[in-house]
C-alpha cells in the first residue's frame, strides 16, 4: 500500500482514526490466579498478556546479583497472532530484541536495591499482532508489576509515532508500519516525563523528530490515564470483596456465638457475660461447677 493511500485528503486513516488519536484501549490487571501479578491489555488489534513471578530464588546461581534482584523478560508469540500461523522459535531475533527492550526500560525502575539475592520474571505473550508490539508490552509489564505489588519509582508507559506525508501520526497499526514510514517507540516515566526509553529502527530528519516526539509523549499520558483507572478499579473491587467477606465472617460469628449461649442457657450456669472484641461476639460462661469458663465464637 502506498503512503498516500494511509492519510486522505480528509486527515483520516485507513482505520477512520485522525492523525493524534489513539487506538481504542482496554486492559484488566489481575487475569491471572498463579501468578504473583498479571495483566491483559488490548490496544487496537494488538493483544498482549503479561505475567509477573517474584521476587523469587533464582533457578541458577549465576542469575544471582549480590546487591539487586535479577530481572529476566521473555517474550512469545501465539501461533495464532499473525495471520500466516506459524510456531514462533524462542531464539528468534525479534523476539530476543522485544525482550531486551522491556528489560532495559524497566531496569532502572523497578526497585531492584529492595530485593537482593532474587529475580523477578516478566513473560509476555502477544495474542494477536497488529503493530505496536514493544508500545503493548512495556504497557501490560507495568500493570502485571503494579500488580504483583513490586515497588517502582513510577508507572511507564510506551506508545509510538510517525511520519506519513510529512504529517505526524499517533500509534502507528500494522498497515502504517509495514509501509516503511519512519517511527519512534517512547516510553516515559508518567509523572516526571523522563524519558527511558527511545527506540526507532527507521531514518527520521531531525525536524520532524521533535514533533513527532511530542506527540508520542501525549499519547503516553492518554494511555496512562487508561491503566490508571483501570488498576484503580480492580483495587476498588478488591476492597469491596474484602470488606464484603469480613462482614460475612463477623456474621457467621456472631450467629456462632448467640447459638451457643442459647444452649448454654440451658445449663445451670451463671450469668452470661458477653463482650465485643474488634466487633465480634464472644461469650464467656461461668459454670458453677468448679467455674470453667467456655467460650465460643
Amino acid at each position: 500500500m502506498s503512503r498516500k493511500e494511509l492519510l486522505n485528503p480528509a486527515g483520516l486513516r485507513v482505520d477512520g482514526r485522525r492523525a493524534t488519536d489513539i487506538r481504542r484501549i482496554s486492559c484488566k490487571p489481575s487475569v491471572l490466579s498463579q501468578a504473583d501479578g498479571s495483566a491483559y491489555i488490548e490496544q487496537g488489534n494488538t493483544k498482549c498478556l503479561a505475567a509477573v513471578y517474584g521476587p523469587r530464588e533464582p533457578r541458577q546461581k549465576s542469575a544471582i546479583l549480590h546487591n539487586r534482584a535479577n530481572i529476566s523478560v521473555g517474550v512469545s508469540f501465539a501461533p495464532f497472532a499473525t495471520s500466516e500461523r506459524k510456531k514462533w522459535s524462542k531464539s528468534d531475533k525479534r523476539l530476543l530484541e522485544i525482550a531486551s527492550f522491556v528489560k532495559q526500560t524497566f531496569e532502572p525502575v523497578i526497585q531492584t536495591t529492595s530485593f537482593p539475592r532474587s529475580q523477578i520474571d516478566i513473560f509476555l505473550q502477544i495474542l494477536q499482532f497488529d503493530g505496536g508490539t514493544i508500545q503493548i508490552c512495556i504497557n501490560a509489564t507495568t500493570m502485571a508489576l503494579v500488580d504483583a505489588g513490586i515497588p517502582m519509582n513510577d508507572y511507564v508507559c510506551a506508545c509510538t509515532a510517525g511520519v506519513i506525508q510529512n504529517v505526524p501520526i499517533l500509534d502507528l497499526n500494522l498497515i502504517e508500519e509495514s509501509s516503511d514510514s519512519p517511527e519512534v517507540t517512547v516510553a516515559i516515566l508518567a509523572d516526571s516525563e523522563k524519558v527511558t526509553l527511545l527506540q526507532s529502527e527507521s531514518r527520521l530528519d531531525v525536524d520532524s523528530f521533535q514533533a513527532v516526539a511530542q506527540l508520542a509523549k501525549i499519547g503516553c499520558k492518554e494511555i496512562r490515564n487508561v491503566m490508571d483507572a483501570a488498576l484503580r478499579k480492580n483495587i476498588k473491587d478488591l476492597f469491596g470483596k474484602m470488606e464484603a467477606k469480613i462482614k460475612t465472617d463477623q456474621s457467621a460469628d456472631f450467629r456462632l456465638g448467640l447459638n451457643l449461649s442459647r444452649r448454654l442457657e440451658n445449663f445451670k450456669a451463671g450469668p452470661i457475660i458477653r463482650s465485643a472484641v474488634n466487633g465480634v461476639r464472644y461469650t464467656h460462661i461461668a459454670i458453677l461447677s468448679g467455674h470453667q469458663n467456655l467460650g465460643g465464637k
